[in-house]
C-alpha cells in the first residue's frame, strides 16, 4: 500500500471515532429531546398528574369528610396518574416509531451497527426520563391534592401506609409502561398501532376481563399488564382482589422484559 493510500486510511479512521455507549446514549438523548412531542407530552403529564388529582381532591374532600364516603382519602392522592400514565405510552411508542415513519432508522443503524446498543440507549433515555418525571409528578400531584383533604380534616399523611411507595412506584410503573410500548414499537413499526395495542391493553381489555367467569377469569385479569402493574402507583387498591404491590410491579417487568425480547430480535433480524 502507498504512503497516499495509507494516509487516507488513517485520517478516514480519525473521522470516526468508535461508538462507545456513551456516544450512542448522546446521540439517542439528543433526539429524544429533539421533537416537540417529548415536550409536549411531559406538559401533559404534569397537567393530568397533577390538575387532575388537585380537582378530585378538591371536589371530593367535603364529601369524604362527611363519614358518607366508602372510599380512603389515600386512593385519591395519586388519581391523576392513572389518565397520567397515557403521557408514558406516548413517549414510548415515538421514541421508536416515529425514527421508523420518518426513515431515519435507517441513519441510526448505518451509524451504530451495532443494533443492540442503540437499543439500549433508548431504553436507558426513555425510562430515566419517565422514572424522574413520574415520581416527581406524582409528588406534586399529592401535595396539591392532599392540601383540600388537609383542609377539610381528611387529609392523607406522607407517612401513611402505601403513600410514599406509591408515589416512587408511579415512577417506577410509567417508566416500565413506556418501555413495554417502546417494545411493542420495535414489534409493530407504527404509531398508532403501538398506541392501540398498549392502551386497548390497558384500559379496555384490563377493564373487560373482569367479567370472565371463573378464576381463570380473575387471573387473566390479575396479570395483565395495567392491572398488575397499577397497584404499586396506588396507597390503596381499588381491587381488593389485584396483586400485591411489588407482586404485580415485578410481573409488569416480566412481561416487558419478554417483549422487549421479542421486540430486540426483531430489531435484529429485519431488515429497518
Amino acid at each position: 500500500m502507498s504512503a497516499t493510500a495509507i494516509g487516507t486510511t488513517e485520517r478516514a479512521t480519525a473521522s470516526y471515532p468508535p461508538q462507545t455507549f456513551g456516544r450512542v446514549l448522546h446521540g439517542e438523548w439528543i433526539k429524544f429531546w429533539s421533537v416537540r412531542s417529548t415536550r409536549w407530552s411531559l406538559v401533559a403529564l404534569v397537567v393530568l398528574g397533577v390538575g387532575l388529582t388537585a380537582m378530585i381532591c378538591a371536589s371530593s374532600a367535603d364529601w369524604l369528610a362527611s363519614g358518607d364516603a366508602d372510599e380512603s382519602p389515600g386512593s385519591f392522592v395519586t388519581w391523576g396518574m392513572m389518565l397520567a400514565q397515557v403521557t408514558g405510552v406516548v413517549l414510548g411508542a415515538m421514541v421508536v416509531t416515529s425514527e421508523y415513519g420518518t426513515g431515519m432508522i435507517r441513519s441510526t443503524l448505518a451509524a451504530v451497527p451495532r443494533r443492540g446498543r442503540v437499543l439500549a440507549a433508548k431504553a436507558v433515555v426513555l425510562t430515566g426520563v419517565l422514572l424522574v418525571a413520574g415520581t416527581v409528578t406524582a409528588f406534586a400531584g399529592y401535595l396539591a391534592g392532599n392540601f383540600f383533604l388537609d383542609r377539610a380534616g381528611v387529609g392523607v399523611p406522607l407517612d401513611g401506609d402505601g403513600v410514599v411507595r406509591a408515589l416512587f412506584g408511579n415512577g417506577l410503573y410509567l417508566a416500565t409502561l413506556g418501555l413495554l410500548t417502546a417494545a411493542v414499537g420495535l414489534l409493530v413499526r407504527h404509531t398508532a398501532a403501538a398506541l392501540s395495542i398498549v392502551l386497548g391493553t390497558v384500559f379496555v381489555v384490563g377493564t373487560m376481563a373482569n367479567l370472565l367467569p371463573g378464576t381463570w377469569g380473575e387471573w387473566v385479569s390479575k396479570l395483565l399488564p395495567g392491572n398488575a402493574g397499577m397497584t404499586i402507583a396506588t396507597p390503596v387498591s381499588f381491587n381488593p382482589e389485584a396483586l400485591g404491590p411489588w407482586t404485580g410491579f415485578g410481573v409488569l417487568v416480566l412481561e416487558t422484559v419478554v417483549v422487549l425480547a421479542a421486540g430486540w430480535w426483531a430489531l435484529v433480524r429485519r431488515d429497518a
